[in-house]
């Protein structure tokens, strides 16, 4: 307990994990909650949906797959840009630890 009150034991670490659990599932899932709410408050946003709908509606098959595997390859690259993040603060941290001794 005393390493913990005078700083000699970094939570940060354990911190980090949980940031980047929550990170990972409740950003995605509140952003996707939130779209029908944005686009009331911002008409701009609806007006850009509906677009986006009859775009979608116009294209073959074959450009409908490879937007939404597109998009599943952008979610899945921001997903792993956030978690390198998170590795390399984690492994920052791991680094003042081991120098420390």
């Amino acid at each position: 307990m005393t390493d913990f009150l005078t700083f000699k034991k970094f939570i940060s670490i354990d911190i980090l994990i949980l940031s980047y659990y929550i990170g990972a599932i409740v950003i995605p899932i509140a952003m996707w909650l939130s779209k029908d709410y944005l686009q009331r408050k911002f008409k701009i946003l609806d007006r850009f949906n509906s677009f986006l709908v009859k775009l979608f509606g116009t294209m073959s098959l074959k450009k409908r797959v490879l937007s939404i595997a597109l998009f599943i390859a952008i979610f899945i690259s921001m997903q792993i840009a956030w978690r390198m993040c998170f590795e390399a603060m984690i492994g920052y941290f791991q680094i003042i630890e081991a120098l420390k001794g």
